[in-house]
């Protein structure tokens, strides 16, 4: 039998929402997909445009990649300079949160100067904790909304000059009725796992549960159904939203580990 066989698992998943899903049906369990999170091009470019230049005009002596997706899409903005932001990254020392960006590096034939130990904003902190950054001029890509806020304010702090961009946007009003049903499905027990892979996913669940008010559901099917996790930025969201992942990988936190734990934990 399947090691997966029967259960049911919620995939909010985004980009690659079919994939993960895919994987886990290989593995016998029946995977309800749940698209809560749409990452599009932005509409206004003008700030995205003046970064690059930037980039390729030497003003940075770093780059901070928080995420893979924001390096795909600054390579798409950079439409005819796209070799030119490639060569010009290639002599800046990069900077990465976690394996999303180290692999997009990898996709342009580029390898990570730096890694944080650990996954996070303050994994990033953790790597230039014993440098002197004082003066250094630092391009971060950040992602929609504040949660790197954090970041920018500690570089800062140490004196560090960062200029920062987010390259692309959410849009995730379309699903709210979905969104809803899911919600509903996992209060009344017909639902038997949730696994988050982005923090965006936790954020468009709760706002949707509270627009239609469905927190309370919520909070009590989050309480009782196990919650897998991708790795410890998710973790940290899901602690702050009082939740507690039961189900994550030890390392490498990117999708095929998240399945080997799932399947890990249904066989305890």
């Amino acid at each position: 039998m399947a090691p997966l066989a029967g259960l049911k698992i919620l995939v909010p998943e985004s980009r690659e929402l079919d994939l993960f899903a895919t994987m886990l049906e290989t593995e016998g369990a029946t995977a309800l997909r749940c698209p809560l999170v749409q990452i599009l091009p932005l509409e206004d470019r003008a700030a995205a445009d003046a970064w690059i230049d930037q980039c390729l005009t030497n003003a940075f002596d770093d780059v901070i990649l928080l995420t893979g997706d924001g390096l795909r899409h600054l390579l798409t903005l950079a439409g005819t300079r796209r070799d030119g932001l490639v060569a010009a990254l290639g002599k800046l020392r990069t900077i990465t949160r976690g394996p999303k960006p180290a692999r997009a590096l990898r996709e342009v034939g580029l390898s990570s100067s730096l890694a944080a130990p650990v996954p996070t904003s303050d994994g990033i902190l953790q790597a230039l904790a014993h440098e002197d950054i004082a003066g250094r001029r630092i391009g971060l890509q950040l992602y929609p909304g504040d949660g790197a806020q954090h970041l920018v304010d500690k570089l800062r702090a140490r004196g560090a000059l960062v200029y920062c961009v987010t390259p692309y946007r959410y849009a995730s009003e379309a699903e709210t009725g979905q969104v809803a049903d899911a919600i509903r499905a996992m209060a009344a027990g017909n639902i038997d796992m949730i696994a988050f892979t982005a923090t965006p996913q936790i954020e468009r669940l709760v706002k949707v549960a509270q627009e239609v008010s469905l927190a309370q559901n919520l909070a009590s099917a989050l309480a009782r159904i196990p919650i897998a996790s991708i790795g410890p930025v998710v973790d940290e969201t899901l602690r702050a939203r009082g939740f507690t992942a039961a189900v994550r990988p030890q390392s490498s936190f990117h999708l095929k580990p998240l399945v080997r734990a799932i399947i890990a934990w249904r066989q305890a």
